[in-house]
Formats: C-alpha cells, sequence, structure tokens
C-alpha cells in the first residue's frame, strides 16, 4: 500500500541546495503540464473516475487537484516575496476535491490552467536568487518555511501526482 501511496517515495528535503539542483526542480515544474497531459491521454471517463488506489482519489481529482495545489503555491511564493514571513491560509484538499468543478468535470480546464501557471511559475522561479529562495512564509500546520523548501516540495508534487496516474496505468493495463 506504501508504494501506491508514494510511488516517488515520501517527500524528503534536500538541504545541499545548489543552482544546479534548484534549476533541475524548475524544469520539474515547468515540465508537469506536458507530462500530466501525457499521463491522461486517451483515457475514458470511466478510467478518469478510477482511483489511483483503494481510498484515493481518482484520476480526475488528481488532475483537478494539481491545478488547485499549485495555484495556492504559487500564489504563496508572490507572497513570500512581497511580504515579511507571510502566514498563508492552508485549505482542506479532501474537501476541494468534492466540489462540483472537480466530480465529473472535464480535466482539459485544469490542464490548460497548469499550461499557463507552469509557464508564469517557472519563469518567477527562474528569476530568483539565492537571497529569494531564503525568504519564508508561515504554514499555520507545517510552521516556517525557506522557498528553497517549498520549491523542492512542489517539484516532488508533481512527480508524486503523475506517478500515481503512471501505475494505475500500468496496473490496469491502459
Amino acid at each position: 500500500m506504501e508504494k501506491l501511496r508514494y510511488p516517488v517515495g515520501k517527500f524528503s528535503f534536500d538541504a545541499e541546495v545548489s543552482p544546479e539542483k534548484r534549476r533541475a526542480w524548475i524544469r520539474e515544474i515547468e515540465r508537469l503540464p506536458a507530462e500530466l497531459r501525457r499521463a491522461v491521454s486517451g483515457l475514458s471517463p470511466r478510467q478518469l473516475d478510477t482511483p489511483y488506489r483503494e481510498g484515493g482519489w481518482t484520476v480526475r481529482q488528481l488532475a483537478h487537484h494539481l491545478a488547485d495545489s499549485h495555484m495556492n503555491s504559487f500564489i504563496r511564493f508572490k507572497l513570500a516575496l512581497t511580504e515579511p514571513t507571510p502566514t498563508i491560509k492552508p485549505y482542506d484538499q479532501d474537501l476541494w476535491a468534492t466540489t462540483a468543478d472537480v466530480t465529473g468535470a472535464d480535466v482539459e480546464p485544469s490542464l490548460a490552467l497548469l499550461d499557463g501557471l507552469h509557464a508564469r511559475w517557472a519563469r518567477l522561479l527562474s528569476s530568483l536568487s539565492a537571497a529569494d529562495y531564503a525568504r519564508q512564509l508561515n504554514h499555520p500546520e507545517n510552521g516556517v518555511q525557506t522557498l528553497d523548501r517549498v520549491l523542492q516540495l512542489y517539484a516532488w508534487h508533481c512527480r508524486h501526482h503523475v506517478a500515481h496516474i503512471d501505475s494505475l496505468r500500468q496496473r490496469e493495463g491502459w
């Protein structure tokens, strides 16, 4: 069950950050829209409504979750770059995955949103200095975090959810 839940492993912070590692993480964020499109390509409505594991979200929910989560992260980056250690607003991602814009909804609007969002996000991330990446935000549930940590988390988040879909497709022979 652990491999189904964390197909690329659990998130682990790399404290040894370098410009090369940052560029690699930014490339992962930049590639997410194309990787997600590839992962959901050709899936039927029934397949989109299949959970990636027992008790997990459906492929459809994963696609919409990526849009929701990454919109929030982009805004959190902007807040941290323009305010001193802003306290960000958490949200209940499980409840967000059950709203009408997610359940039964076409994934294309979220894919299109991710195209534009990730183009802007990658541009922003590529412009930042080491001092910018040292800026912080305060997550009420997870504490104060640097933008370096948040960058790594979202690069992992991209891999994590695309791997959910890829591993489901492989197990089901899709």
